[in-house]
């Protein structure tokens, strides 16, 4: 057999160095769960991968670029997060009753979290909103606090944009480099910008169905643009309560909704199957579609509420501040 060329073997040796160094594994394992699903998604790039668990078990592999937060969903909505590094193992152990003292371990940043949680479990919402950002404020560089963030201060139903903005400023100076994270301050920035009041921008645009939509279609007594996505349940949740508002007052509201998924076919999958009729947009560029600045669009689920001459009345409410916004208007 011929000898290899040490160069050769330099580049194999280099080549599997950097693969292994790309590379993130996640295993769990849960008590009082044997057979089910799990959704694995990353918020930043609309991706949502199917766990299937066999016998409370399951692994996950994947490469990866940058370290990502990813969010595990179970079939009750709950999550757990997980800071996915490029090069890691991570194991998670675990009860789906007792989901609150789940042990991820594997890094320093998902001990972290997991340490924020256990210390958390039996605090009432206000005090852990508390430890949130004492925690953010003491660890500003964590992709942990990037999480806490967006969980406690942004898409809370007690949302606090100054704040959020506040602690995100300091975290972009911790960590310049975190593209999510510029990502997120450029978009709070473009809050305090659009602010909740003022004309709604013109804008033109595709639906899903090839069809122009345009900032025209919103002229009746209570008009909505909602952002939602497939894989954020909380924004589904808004899409159906608006389906249902809709066909109650049907010659009252106009809606348009933008779909934040990379892909437009999972985006009409879902439009099509909750037997949604209004313009459904989804040009796949995610956080790089036009509509996005030209919007003031910021998180998922998002909305902007406006009345029939065009001004705006309302943005990033939560549902039930949504109905009365659009009550309102009658």
């Amino acid at each position: 057999m011929k000898r290899l060329s040490p160069f050769i073997i330099l580049f194999l040796c280099l080549l599997s160095c950097s693969e292994k160094g790309n590379h993130f594994h996640l295993e769990g394992k849960f008590k009082n769960i044997n057979q089910g699903e799990l959704y694995l998604c990353d918020l930043d790039q609309g991706r949502k991968d199917t766990i299937l668990l066999n016998s409370g078990q399951f692994t996950f592999d994947t490469d990866l670029a940058d370290t990502t937060i990813l969010t595990l969903i179970f079939p009750n909505y709950s999550e757990l997060p997980i800071i996915a590094e490029p090069g890691s193992r991570v194991t998670i152990e675990g009860d789906v009753s007792h989901l609150k003292e789940t042990e991820i371990t594997g890094s320093d940043n998902n001990e972290l979290m997991t340490g924020f949680r256990l210390q958390t479990k039996e605090m009432m919402p206000p005090a852990v909103k508390e430890k949130a950002e004492a925690f953010i404020l003491e660890h500003p560089e964590s992709p942990a606090s990037l999480y806490l963030l967006r969980r406690f201060f942004i898409l809370s139903v007690d949302a606090d944009y100054a704040k959020a903005f506040e602690l995100c400023e300091r975290m972009h100076k911790a960590r310049p480099s975190c593209i999510p994270l510029l990502q997120l301050y450029q978009r709070l920035s473009c809050v305090k910008q659009h602010g909740a009041t003022g004309k709604l921008p013109h804008f033109t645009a595709t639906d899903t169905n090839g069809n122009t939509v345009t900032d025209s279609v919103l002229c009746k007594q209570a008009n909505v643009i909602v952002v939602w996505s497939s894989w954020s349940y909380d924004s589904q949740n808004t899409m159906q309560k608006l389906n249902q508002w809709r066909k109650e007052h049907h010659d009252s509201i106009s809606i348009v909704s933008i779909c934040m998924d990379a892909s437009p076919y999972e985006g009409k999958k879902t439009i099509e199957r909750d037997s949604i009729k209004w313009p459904n947009i989804c040009d796949g560029m995610m956080w790089e579609s036009p509509l996005i600045p030209t919007l003031g669009i910021t998180f998922i689920p998002d909305n902007i509420v406006i009345d029939k001459k065009g001004n705006i009345v309302g943005r990033t409410l939560s549902t039930a501040n949504l109905k009365d916004k659009i009550e309102s208007l009658f």
